[in-house]
């Protein structure tokens, strides 16, 4: 039956088709799609390429002002820290030293240190404030800075983004292994 309904749509064309006549090659128009417009490409991806930058939260903690905390140990690829302060690295831990006096404080980041290197943590965060409501100096910032630094399993350690504390807490890369000290 179905062949039949064909058969029928396919006479019926023929039969609607019988007093066409074909055109000649030489009086067909060739039809070619229209070109696109020109697209000045290398400017849209600048463009692209500044907002990225422009929104990138990497910018913000550039451009904050005070007293950044940054260290990164000789012999090790500055990219490290690039990416330590653009928050690449997952935070293991954290201690928080505020309103600790500074011998107390020295001794719970040692301690916190040992216990994250002991659980194979290699990046944590050490909260030590701005010192904003120091009379003097930040005496927990500058002491945080002074141990990491002399800390032999430390690599490096930064200030952290705005969103994760600011100059007031700092992000420190730890090695699993002892790091030779020159």
């Amino acid at each position: 039956m179905k062949s039949d309904k064909k058969k029928n749509d396919r006479d019926l064309f023929l039969e609607a088709m019988a007093d066409v006549k074909p055109l000649r090659p030489e009086d067909r128009a060739e039809c070619a799609p229209p070109r696109p417009a020109a697209r000045v490409l290398q400017q849209e991806l600048d463009d692209r390429e500044v907002l990225r930058e422009l929104l990138s939260p990497a910018d913000a903690e550039e451009h904050e002002t005070g007293e950044e905390l940054l260290y990164l140990r000789p012999g090790y690829q500055p990219v490290l820290l690039r990416r330590l302060r653009r928050g690449h690295y997952s935070i293991a831990d954290t201690i928080d030293l505020h309103h600790m006096d500074v011998a107390t404080a020295k001794q719970v980041l040692l301690d916190f240190i040992e216990r994250s290197l002991r659980g194979q943590r290699s990046c944590v965060r050490v909260v030590h404030g701005k010192g904003l409501r120091s009379r003097t100096l930040p005496k927990l910032k500058l002491m945080a800075g002074r141990e990491l630094r002399r800390h032999p399993r430390v690599i490096a350690f930064a200030s952290c983004r705005p969103v994760d504390g600011g100059t007031g807490a700092t992000t420190v890369l730890l090695s699993a292994r002892p790091v030779a000290v020159p």
